[in-house]
């Protein structure tokens, strides 16, 4: 029978939880707010659109949508969107999702035509019943909504690709991305590299003026993937998560080995047990090397976290990977982060 005691017994244990999972967030701390980061070098320019919304009092959802539409429309980005490399039969497919502080979630998965997944994510999680949508369907819902279609395979990435159907050799190269958008911001058009195998992402992490969180993941996904092959960054609690009492967390790399292990998910949860985000991120990391063992050596994977308190850390399996930082201290820091090997 649930008598009056075990009520009070009950009661006074999730009082402690609640308590428990609070007290991971320092109450002495002074908050770094507002903030925005993001994956790689490249989170740069993103981080900049964000921080405008950011610093002038705006939501941290709108700034993550802002900020990371700007990777998407980077035709020199070959891993993000317009200009994104295609799949191995030549189609760019795109991944994108968006979550704010009250855990509402959109997503859209293998999306073609349309520039800026991410805002169609965001409308997914605004205007429908639903969290992802996918494939036609989200084509279909995308221009419903306005959106304009339009070819998404640049001259650059349609010649990449057929430089590398000749031998459809597929070898992802670990931190890739970095190089690639470093070339090619120095490059002419015509002169961009070629035939780079590069697999990742931008994921955004925000913390606006009212203490509240929100996240934005969005991809071309792996070069020359298989037809309809979806990664981590679409997946809510894959490739991102965000917990406005905790933090949020994000995901790069491939992604095939996120989803194995729930990454971003894993990342705050750790943090809700205490974790600081760079320790949260590493452990997180480690899972994925206990299970791969051996197979690491050219394998990446990493993780970028953002808690309550506006601190922020990465971790990845291969050196190489770093993240962009934009506070009220500094608006364009790139951050090496830690790694395992």
């Amino acid at each position: 029978m649930y008598n009056r005691r075990k009520f009070i017994q009950t009661t006074t244990l999730s009082a402690a939880v609640v308590a428990l999972n609070k007290s991971c967030i320092s109450k002495d701390s002074k908050i770094n707010k507002p903030i925005v980061i993001s994956t790689w070098d490249f989170g740069v320019a993103a981080n900049a659109d964000a921080w405008k919304v950011l610093s002038s009092n705006g939501k941290a959802l709108d700034a993550v949508e802002s900020g990371v539409k700007v990777a998407e429309a980077d035709v020199k980005n070959q891993s993000v969107g317009y200009g994104g490399l295609p799949d191995r039969d030549g189609i760019v497919t795109l991944d994108a999702c968006i979550m704010d502080h009250l855990s509402n979630c959109g997503a859209v998965l293998a999306l073609e035509k349309i520039k800026h997944p991410i805002a169609v994510a965001r409308l997914v999680m605004e205007k429908t019943p639903h969290v992802m949508l996918a494939g036609d369907g989200a084509l279909q819902f995308a221009i419903e909504q306005g959106f304009k279609t339009e070819n998404l395979l640049t001259a650059n990435s349609k010649k990449d690709w057929e430089k590398w159907a000749k031998d459809a050799k597929y070898e992802p190269v670990s931190n890739i991305e970095n190089k690639l958008y470093d070339d090619a911001r120095n490059a002419s058009p015509e002169k961009l590299p070629g035939n780079q195998y590069n697999h990742d992402t931008i994921g955004m992490l925000a913390l606006d003026s009212h203490g509240n969180l929100a996240g934005a993941c969005t991809t071309s996904g792996m070069a020359y993937k298989l037809h309809g092959r979806i990664g981590d960054s679409p997946i809510i609690g894959a490739g991102l998560y965000i917990d406005n009492e905790i933090g949020g967390a994000t995901a790069t790399g491939v992604g095939e080995e996120v989803v194995r292990n729930v990454g971003s998910f894993l990342v705050v949860e750790l943090m809700r047990q205490g974790y600081s985000p760079e320790e949260a991120c590493k452990e997180a990391v480690m899972r994925i090397i206990k299970k791969k063992k051996n197979s690491t050596k050219d394998l990446q994977v990493g993780f970028l976290a953002l808690n309550k308190d506006g601190a922020y850390g990465a971790y990845a399996i291969q050196k190489g990977f770093t993240f962009s930082v934009c506070d009220i201290q500094k608006q364009d820091l790139i951050i090496k982060g830690e790694s395992y090997y």
